[in-house]
C-alpha cells in the first residue's frame, strides 16, 4: 500500500465514540481492497477515545489521528479531516457506523463505470446496540442540487464518496446539524449529479444517546439556516424548501424503504 497517495481517504470525525469507533475502523480494515487511509479527527472527546485508538494507531500507519485544539462541532472536524486527505476518492464514515466488506471496491467500480464524480449507496439500519432493524434505505438513481433539497437529503453520509482529483477539496458549512447535507449541496454545485447505487453497502446506527442527530425538535431551525443563510435562498424559496422537508419527514418519501436481512 502507498500511504502517501492512497486511492481512498476515509473521513472519520469523532466525538465520544470510544464504545463504537473500533467497530467502524474494523469495517474499513475488512475491506476487500486495501488502498486506503483513515483520517480521524477528534472533536475533543471527553471519553476514552484516544486510549482506545492507541493500539490501532501503533499497528496501522495508514490510520491517522488528530485532535482539534478545541471543540468546534462536526463540521469543523469533518473539514479538518478532508484537509488532511490525500486520496483520489474521499469517502465518509462516521465513527459509529459500519461498512460492508466490499463497499469501497464495488462503489469505485460503479463510479468508474458510470463516470460519476459523486455517488452514494443504499444502507441498512441498526439500533444503538448494533442490533439490525431489518430496514434498508435506497437513494434515487440520480440526484441533482434541487432534488437533493426537495427530498431533504437522500444521500446517506456513510455511503457518500466523491472524486477529489476531479472536484477538489471542500469546506463544510458551519452548521451544527445537517452539515453533511450542506456539504452535498456544495459538491452538487460542481458536479451535476450524485449517482445512487442500488445496493446496501453500509449500516447506520440509530438513536445513539448524545449524538447530534438524536434530538429532532430543532431540525426546522437548522434547515432554515441551511436554506436561507448558508445557501442564500430567498425567504419564499426557503419556506418552500422547509415545507418540502416537513413533507418528506412526515411521509418518509425521501428514500425507498425495503426489508433487509442486514
Amino acid at each position: 500500500m502507498s500511504y502517501k497517495t492512497p486511492l481512498v481517504s476515509v473521513i472519520m470525525p469523532t466525538y465520544n465514540c470510544g464504545n463504537y469507533i473500533l467497530q467502524s475502523i474494523d469495517s474499513v480494515l475488512a475491506q476487500s481492497m486495501n488502498d486506503w487511509e483513515i483520517q480521524i479527527v477528534d472533536d475533543c472527546s471527553t471519553d476514552d477515545t484516544k486510549s482506545v485508538l492507541a493500539p490501532y494507531l501503533e499497528k496501522f500507519p495508514n490510520i491517522h489521528y488528530y485532535c482539534l485544539p478545541k471543540n468546534g462541532g462536526p463540521a469543523v472536524a469533518r473539514t479538518e479531516a478532508m484537509k488532511r486527505a490525500s486520496g483520489k476518492y474521499i469517502a465518509f464514515l462516521d465513527s459509529d457506523d459500519l461498512w460492508s466488506p466490499d463497499k469501497l471496491e464495488k462503489q469505485i467500480a460503479f463510479m468508474e463505470k458510470t463516470g460519476a464524480n459523486f455517488s452514494c449507496t443504499a444502507y441498512a439500519q441498526m439500533d444503538a446496540d448494533g442490533k439490525p432493524l431489518h430496514v434498508a434505505l435506497y437513494p434515487p438513481e440520480h440526484v441533482d442540487y434541487k432534488r437533493c433539497i426537495r427530498l431533504s437529503n437522500p444521500i446517506g453520509n456513510l455511503t457518500a464518496m466523491y472524486d477529489q482529483e476531479a472536484l477538489g477539496k471542500f469546506t463544510v458549512p458551519l452548521i451544527k446539524k445537517r452539515n453533511d447535507f450542506a456539504l452535498w449541496l456544495q459538491i452538487l454545485k460542481k458536479t451535476p449529479y450524485c449517482y445512487g447505487m442500488q445496493e446496501v453497502l453500509g449500516t447506520y446506527r440509530l438513536g445513539r444517546k448524545g449524538s447530534v442527530s438524536s434530538n429532532k425538535l430543532k431540525q426546522a431551525k437548522y434547515h432554515w439556516q441551511l436554506y436561507h443563510e448558508i445557501e442564500g435562498h430567498s425567504s419564499l424559496r426557503s419556506l418552500y424548501e422547509l415545507c418540502c422537508w416537513a413533507w418528506v419527514k412526515g411521509t418518509k418519501m425521501g428514500l425507498k424503504r425495503k426489508e433487509s436481512r442486514q
